[in-house]
């Protein structure tokens, strides 16, 4: 019978933590929390000093009465939940339920899930930090107010199923900010002129750059046609004389290992993961993956963290690995260490490879595609972040005509560096301009004048939005990914093209909170409330003082909002389609997970059914129509509007166009070098790739 009982939050961690521990042990799984405040109610005492109102979660029952159980047949306890402030308040609350004493030794925490962590924290348990604990508390009753008082109040104004929330109202008010000045964007018309040389067969482009004043280079802008056309009539007929001619050499160094928001943006541009993605793929590499001859593994440290910091142990062991694989030159020994932000909570270690030798085409075949994708970034992040910098030999040419100057730079790596590792796009190429000296006159092959505008400011994607949260200092790592998910299931903004545009919906109830409630919706107030809540971990303030602080001014503003705002009537999207049950047009609703059709007859017709998209494309396999549909985990596929009587699926979206070898349907899906477009039919091997330009 094991002697200690070791519990965690999930099932996929106990079954890798069990491995390592022995027979002495039993590890069981709490399933996340076992107590929070009710659904059904606001759970938190205002006349009594915001006590709040903790209830067992519904359905926790039978795991709560196998958790005594188990308790009673061991004669230590170990809690084991993650090293963050909800994995304490999660073992707080089963410290509670399981009559355990918070005050003596119970708690364990690791960094990352391999035999010597997890060992080493047996041998050195604490007891539960409550200031940990408070910091959360204080974080779910601060949210737990404001959606709870202010939601009511835009259900009964505006419309059913809204909500508001210190960060989600925050990052919808940046996306609605962003779109307000996109629409006030005036473009403002500029040109380029380039000139295109040659010298012995080596084509080289030198871009304008100015004229000469009192013997200085001063920046011209050239706003007009009538500017340019004076330059070109000009330079056309006189000679391009090398004026200065400046050979250097420059560093670029390696990036720091990856923190989850730097993880979450990098996920975003390099393999195309959402931030709800990267952090549910990251998760099982730091539970645990079956490694094929080695059982389960945590393949990654705890991935919820804004720290770069790594440990020596790591660090010396990656030492030996890049001299062994890459050689004694490819070692940086003489590392600056990365700075952590200001606001960084500085907690845990980086996100890196629990064993650096464990390479990702090693392990390939014991993951999935997306799992080798993620562990194969991070790796490679983070074996770069211990290399040397990479190395450039640099030329740099000013060229004259006349009084005009124009410049062309080239450059051309000597040591690749932490590139032989981490590829970065704009180092893929050298740009090599010819050897030139001073003096000597250019061959001038073309003159190359051209047209812009000045470009509105983008609209934000998941990776440029998490990057603004966190340089404001609103919400941190854990909270991004939840966060996106739910301004997209409210229907407050929309991902079109892969950014975030804001609906009506957004724009009204952002409008709302901006002129009710200006704290909530303040970044500045925001990342102010972030750092009371640190300064709560810290033990530097009370959490309740934080609680009461708030509520003073918040009451006043819900009182205000109660007696002056107005009704606000959503004209519903009415659809084509007719509600079979009773002939009306069904209008189009949202809901808890976003868009859905309804009969306006409710309540006398309840009818419901999901929005369809159809693509306007026969099915290949019946006489039934290709229509967008889900996953039951929310992933976009097509199949034909005949399912189940027809099973035909693609996950690649078809297109009106038809194979060119069989007649067959075509599919289309994105690439990094465009959009690949290939025959969904087995036997006809068609393939292409419309390049993006």
């Amino acid at each position: 019978m094991a002697k200690s009982l070791v519990i965690v939050e999930s099932p996929a961690k106990a079954k890798t933590i069990e491995k390592f521990l022995g027979k002495n042990y039993k590890v069981a799984a709490s399933v996340g929390h076992i107590r929070d405040l009710p659904k059904s109610k606001l759970g938190i005492d205002i006349e009594n000093d915001f006590e709040p109102g903790y209830i067992t979660i519904r359905g926790k029952g039978p795991i709560i009465k196998d958790l005594k159980k188990e308790a009673k047949k061991v004669d230590k306890i170990y809690l084991a939940t993650d090293p963050d402030r909800e994995g304490e308040a999660i073992s707080w609350h089963l410290a509670h339920i399981l009559k355990l004493d918070d005050e003596s030794d119970i708690r364990i925490e690791f960094n990352e899930i391999t035999k010597t962590a997890v060992k080493t924290a047996i041998k050195n348990p604490r007891k539960i930090d409550k200031d940990l604990v408070d910091a959360q508390q204080a974080r779910r009753s601060l949210d737990r107010l404001v959606g709870y008082k202010i939601s009511p109040l835009l259900w009964k104004k505006v419309r059913k199923g809204l909500s508001a929330g210190r960060v989600q109202s925050v990052a919808t008010k940046l996306i609605c900010d962003r779109e307000k000045d996109i629409e006030a964007f005036k473009p403002k018309e500029y040109w380029s002129i380039d000139v295109d040389f040659k010298k012995s067969k080596k084509k080289y482009k030198a871009s304008f750059y100015g004229k000469v004043e009192n013997g200085k280079d001063v920046k011209v802008e050239l706003n007009s046609k009538t500017e340019v056309d004076e330059v070109v009539d000009f330079i056309k007929n006189e000679k391009f004389i090398v004026d200065q001619v400046k050979k250097g050499k420059r560093k670029r160094n390696p990036y720091a290992s990856y923190t989850t928001s730097s993880l979450q943006q990098d996920a975003a541009g390099r393999i195309g993961f959402s931030t709800k993605k990267t952090m549910i793929v990251a998760q099982h590499l730091y539970e645990g993956i079956t490694i094929k001859g080695k059982g389960s593994i945590g393949l990654v440290t705890y991935i919820r963290t804004d720290s770069t910091r790594i440990s020596e142990e790591a660090a010396d062991n990656t030492e030996i690995f890049i001299k062994e694989n890459y050689g004694d030159e490819y070692y940086e020994s003489n590392k600056k260490v990365a700075k952590t932000k200001k606001s960084a909570q500085d907690a845990h270690e980086a996100i890196r490879p629990t064993d650096v030798n464990m390479t990702p085409e090693s392990i390939k075949a014991s993951l999935k595609p997306e799992e080798y994708k993620l562990y194969k970034l991070i790796w490679e992040r983070f074996v770069a972040s211990q290399m040397t910098p990479a190395q450039y030999e640099t030329l740099s040419v000013k060229i004259n005509c006349g009084d005009y100057t124009f410049r062309t730079n080239g450059s051309q790596i000597l040591f690749d560096g932490f590139l032989k590792v981490y590829s970065i796009s704009d180092d893929k190429k050298d740009t090599l301009i010819p050897d030139l000296e001073k003096g000597e006159e250019c061959k001038m092959e073309e003159i190359l004048p051209e047209q812009h505008f000045t470009q509105p400011p983008p609209r934000f994607t998941e990776a440029s939005l998490v990057k603004i949260l966190e340089e404001m200092g609103i919400g941190r790592p854990s909270t991004y990914a939840p966060t996106i998910s739910t301004i997209l299931a409210r229907g407050y903004v929309n991902l079109e093209n892969k950014s975030f545009r804001p609906t009506e919906l957004g724009i009204i109830v952002t409008d709302i909170l901006r002129e009710f409630f200006k704290d909530v919706i303040n970044e500045e107030f925001t990342a102010e409330m972030e750092e009371k809540l640190d300064e709560i971990e810290d033990g530097n303030l009370e959490w309740k003082s934080v609680i009461r602080d708030f509520y003073e001014d918040f009451r006043k503003e819900l009182e205000v909002a109660e007696k002056e705002m107005s009704e606000i009537e959503l004209v519903e999207e009415v659809s084509d389609i007719p509600c079979e049950k009773c002939g009306k047009l069904m209008v189009v609703k949202f809901g808890r997970y976003g868009k859905f059709l309804a009969c306006p007859g409710y309540p006398d017709c309840k009818n419901t059914k999901p929005i369809i998209k159809d693509l306007g494309i026969d099915c290949p396999k019946c006489d039934g129509q290709v229509i967008e549909r889900k996953s039951k985990k929310g992933r976009k596929f097509y199949g034909c509007s005949k399912y189940p009587d027809c099973d035909f699926i693609s996950w690649n979206k078809p297109i009106k166009e038809k194979c060119p070898k069989c007649e067959g349907v075509l599919t289309e899906k994105g690439s990094k070098k465009g959009t690949v477009v290939q025959c969904i039919n087995e036997d006809c091997d068609y393939k292409r790739i419309d390049s993006v330009d």
